[in-house]
């Protein structure tokens, strides 16, 4: 008989329906039954395309007598990380705190009033990697319990106290430093002490592709910081070199396991794609290098194809295993790979995608990564580079159509608000400056959707799946990507609609998040937090939602002319100027936000005396070159009450499509020629 996840929202809680441990998700039900029968509660956490997930719900969770100890012992808890990141990340400091590591599968024992005492991630089946058996960690803890629960509640206790410290840092009355260029510079030269000047990136494996942390850095190449742009530059060219970024389908895995971007963790998740959409985006509009162009193009084509659901939301991510083996989808033998080609494609493709060296997997199977460049390649064959772009671009496409043919790895389809807030954030984007009316209509088309089944009247939530949101409630996190994104849509669309509902989104921000000791809360007031209601600061995956709201602020500054917006974030900044210089790795949102404080900003005013469609020549000066600190508005003359006040009182230049071009609402004579509206903006960088 199924168990109670079977009627989850969560795909991941449902893989685990029919196991033989009477797992609970997480809620009262679960909490009470531990407290009235006094049982320490095994809290088990990850999500549906962790690989290790997925071993140990095979090797312990399936196991008859594991689930006997559980179900006799314990109350067994099974949290889907993406839905309850709240209680994830109580949850994975509390393990930091104890072993110094923590990642997923999340394995922690807590008192019947939610205290973590003892943690750890994946335990094996059989003692082995310097581990204890899960079977040996559960028979010494019922042991313990039985035999000294005063001791491990107090323990727990002090567990506590430092997770209520570490969770809910002050950002009120500390001292901050003034808000001026030598911070950004501060934080370069710090990323480049810790930069691999060999692979790019930064530290040894695993390796991650720290999008924010890219994406200030070219903000700083965009101030003409050479180092910055060398640094972002390498780093974004290995990555779309090795293993990490598909080549044949597009987009990228989660992670490299090892230090050269080699052989990733084949997980692919949504927000990945998102948030490096929008890294390769700024880059190729830097530099206008054809091959940030490729990669920006072949990761919105695999969003749209593999990861979009048929009303226009965006699916979680997609699984690392199938056939029961990791990467098993993506991965080739040489002679795989000959079978498919042609004569005059084979050798080719295999010295250009690493297949003539030894293999990087275990179980003798290769990771598409290009290892020689056209001019090598073309030396070596004796073909011209555009003979050899011609061949492999159809050696590619061979292997994507014969891959197609494999057994695909499983899809987690649920929707969730946050991240498809940072997907239509791309979309919009790369829409604008790329002139793609299609990605600009899956980005409407998943807006909408998000507008419509995100909400019950005034309330939001986190995600959605086959017709159901999730009990859960919507976090700051997501409420600060979908506000962003609405801000970015609306300027790839001047519908006011979107305006409107950043609008909204600002106010319930402010008025549920708001904390007063500073900053804003992960959750919303009234929401039963696991211990603490924590406040993060650091990027994890995704940008902090502290950081995101930070920079929403700013953006809303130059919208709204409110003082309020620009004071607040300026505080704040003020407060972490501090940590985000010492530690940009971990605080990449608030430098990208700290540029914008710093500025310049133009803000830029567009009014049409007809339609929107009369103003395409100045809107074009806009997609001309990446501005990051410039926002605009588009509106017909006159304005609507509820346009942003930046468009409000500006008369037309007679009767024609004008524009106005500002810092600090100090606005440049207006104009009408495109020419002259690219000056200004020149002039103004």
């Amino acid at each position: 008989m199924p168990n109670r996840l079977a009627q989850s929202t969560s795909p991941y809680l449902r893989q685990h329906a029919h196991q033989p441990v009477d797992w609970y998700p997480w809620g009262p039900e679960a909490l009470e039954k531990a407290r009235r029968e006094n049982k320490p509660i095994f809290l088990s956490i990850g999500y549906a395309a962790c690989h290790w997930c997925h071993v140990m719900a095979h090797e312990s969770f399936e196991d008859p007598e594991i689930a006997r100890l559980l179900n006799t012992y314990f109350v067994p808890i099974k949290v889907d990380r993406e839905e309850h990141p709240d209680v994830d990340h109580v949850y994975m400091q509390a393990v930091i705190a104890m072993t110094g590591h923590g990642g997923w599968p999340l394995s922690v024992f807590l008192t019947p009033e939610g205290e973590p005492f003892y943690g750890g991630t994946y335990f094996p089946p059989q003692p082995r990697y310097g581990l204890p058996s899960f079977r040996q960690v559960l028979e010494a803890i019922i042991q313990a319990w039985q035999q000294d629960e005063a001791n491990i509640r107090a323990s727990a206790a002090r567990l506590r106290e430092h997770l209520q410290v570490r969770l809910r840092v002050p950002l009120q009355g500390q001292a901050g430093r003034t808000l001026a260029p030598g911070l950004l510079e501060e934080a370069v030269g710090n990323l480049a002490r810790d930069f691999d000047a060999r692979y790019g990136g930064w530290g040894q494996a695993p390796k991650f592709p720290q999008a924010m942390v890219l994406e200030f850095l070219l903000r700083q190449a965009h101030r003409g910081n050479r180092q910055a742009l060398e640094m972002a530059v390498h780093t974004l060219t290995a990555m779309a070199q090795g293993g990490m970024y598909d080549l044949l389908g597009g987009g990228f895995h989660r992670y490299s396991v090892d230090a050269a971007w080699w052989v990733p963790h084949f997980e692919k998740m949504l927000y990945d794609n998102a948030l490096l959409t929008r890294v390769y985006l700024y880059a190729y509009l830097l530099t206008g290098e054809e091959t940030f162009r490729d990669v920006l193009d072949a990761t919105v084509a695999f969003l749209l194809r593999e990861m979009r659901h048929p009303q226009g939301g965006f699916y979680s991510s997609l699984d690392a295993d199938s056939e029961g083996r990791e990467g098993a989808f993506y991965t080739w033998t040489p002679e795989e790979v000959a079978r498919i080609l042609p004569e005059d494609e084979r050798d080719l493709a295999l010295w250009a995608y690493g297949l003539t060296g030894p293999p990087q997997m275990e179980d003798g199977r290769y990771v598409l990564r290009r290892v020689y460049t056209d001019r090598d390649l073309a030396q070596r064959f004796g073909l011209s580079e555009a003979e050899v772009r011609q061949r492999l671009a159809q050696a590619r496409e061979r292997l994507f159509q014969a891959r197609a043919g494999r057994p695909r790895p499983a899809v987690d389809d649920k929707i969730l608000l946050g991240w498809n807030g940072l997907t239509v954030w791309a979309l919009a984007e790369a829409a604008f400056y790329l002139h793609r009316a299609d990605w600009l209509q899956a980005a409407r088309e998943a807006m909408t959707f998000l507008l419509t089944h995100l909400r019950e009247g005034d309330r939001w939530y986190r995600g959605w799946h086959q017709g159901r949101h999730t009990p859960t409630p919507a976090y700051l996190e997501d409420h600060t990507a979908l506000a962003m994104a609405l801000l970015a849509l609306y300027r790839a669309d001047p519908d006011l609609v979107w305006y409107r509902a950043a609008q909204e989104q600002v106010h319930i921000i402010e008025t549920r998040f708001t904390d007063p000791e500073g900053g804003w809360a992960d959750t919303p007031q009234g929401h039963d937090a696991p211990l603490v209601r924590p406040k993060t600061l650091e990027d994890q995956a995704t940008p902090s939602g502290n950081a995101l709201a930070v920079t929403l602020w700013l953006q809303m500054y130059a919208y709204t002319m409110e003082p309020a917006f620009r004071q607040k974030a300026e505080e704040l900044l003020q407060t972490m100027a501090p940590v985000f210089t010492r530690y940009p790795l971990g605080f990449a949102q608030w430098l990208c936000a700290l540029d914008i404080a710093i500025g310049p900003v133009q803000e830029v005013a567009l009014l049409t005396p007809e339609t929107k469609a009369d103003l395409q020549a100045l809107v074009d000066v806009l997609r001309e070159a990446w501005r990051p600190r410039t926002f605009w508005a588009v509106s017909t003359y006159p304005p609507a009450a509820d346009a942003p006040p930046l468009v409000q009182d500006r008369p037309l230049v007679e009767g024609r499509p004008t524009v106005y071009v500002c810092q600090a609402f100090t606005c440049h004579t207006p104009v009408t020629e495109p020419a002259a509206f690219r000056k200004l903006l020149e002039a103004d960088r």
